[in-house]
């Protein structure tokens, strides 16, 4: 099982970025998607997480209605646009997945900065 991220940079309040997880070494379509993220001396921090057929999708409370999750199955990645972006977005963010309901899978994060 392999989750590559990729997207992070440096962006202003106020903008936008989308980050990208393509999945490798299993269904992809069969399996429910998240992201996490992580800010310097602060735990791990679910952002979102998306059903395996996209139909159902939950985001934290920080970013609900600013986020996005989304997925593509034909192409193994899963998505997460980024809008209203504030300062206490910026964090390492990484792309996780469950598989047989026991063995947990991550990237290796992206990272995200929100400075003017």
């Amino acid at each position: 099982v392999q989750l590559v991220e990729s997207g992070g940079g440096l962006v202003q309040p106020g903008g936008s970025l989308r980050l990208s997880c393509a999945a490798s070494g299993f269904t992809f379509s069969t399996y429910a998607m998240r992201w996490y993220r992580q800010a310097p001396g602060k735990e791990r921090e679910l952002v979102a997480s998306i059903t395996s057929d996209g139909g159902s999708t939950n985001y934290g409370s920080s970013v609900k209605g600013r986020f996005g999750i989304s997925r593509d199955n034909g192409k193994n990645t899963v998505f997460l646009q980024m809008n209203s972006l504030k300062p206490e977005d910026a964090a390492v963010y990484y792309c996780q997945t469950t598989i047989s309901c026991f063995y947990d899978y991550w990237g290796q994060g992206t990272q995200v900065t929100v400075s003017s």
